[in-house]
C-alpha cells in the first residue's frame, strides 16, 4: 500500500478538525448575529463539508499517483496545501475572530485556489479535476453567504 493512501486523509481530516475547533470556540457569537433566511443548517453544512474533504483526498490521491509526473505537480501540491491552510484558517477568521469582511476576502482567496486547482488538475486527470467542482461551487455559495452575513452586521 502506498503511504499517500493514508496520509492524504490524514491531512484532510485534521484540516477538518482545526476548521471544526474554530467553528466550535465562536459558536456562541455566530448564535448572536443576523443570517440570512437561505443560511444552511449545520447539520447541512457539515455534511457538505464531509463529502467536500473526502473528494478533496481523492483528488489529490489521483494527483499524486499519476505518473510520470508533469512539471506543474510541485505546484499543484503547493496549491493543495496553501489550499489546506486557507479551509482551515477561514474558520478562525469567521468564527474564533467574527471579522466577517476578512473572511469574506478570505472565502475568495480560498475559492481562487479551488479554481486554480481544478484549472491546473483538468490536463493531468478530468476526473481528479471534476472532484474538485462541488468544492468550487460550495466556495462559491460560502463566500456569498459570508458576503451577506458581513453586510447584514455591519456597524
Amino acid at each position: 500500500m502506498k503511504l499517500n493512501y493514508i496520509v492524504i486523509p490524514v491531512i484532510a481530516v485534521c484540516v477538518s478538525a482545526v476548521g471544526g475547533s474554530f467553528t466550535s470556540s465562536g459558536m456562541d457569537w455566530y448564535r448572536t448575529i443576523n443570517l440570512p433566511p437561505w443560511t444552511p443548517p449545520g447539520s447541512i453544512i457539515g455534511v457538505v463539508w464531509t463529502v467536500i474533504y473526502i473528494l478533496t483526498a481523492a483528488s489529490a490521491i489521483i494527483v499524486w499517483n499519476t505518473w510520470p509526473r508533469p512539471d506543474a505537480f510541485r505546484a499543484i501540491i503547493a496549491l493543495f496545501a496553501i489550499n489546506a491552510f486557507l479551509n482551515a484558517t477561514w474558520s478562525y477568521v469567521f468564527f474564533a475572530r467574527g471579522m466577517l469582511s476578512a473572511a469574506f476576502v478570505h472565502a475568495l482567496v480560498l475559492e481562487a485556489t479551488v479554481i486554480a486547482l481544478l484549472l491546473l488538475i483538468w490536463p493531468i486527470s478530468k476526473t481528479a479535476a471534476l472532484l474538485l467542482a462541488p468544492y468550487a461551487a460550495w466556495t462559491a455559495f460560502a463566500s456569498y453567504l459570508t458576503f451577506t452575513i458581513a453586510r447584514m452586521n455591519a456597524l
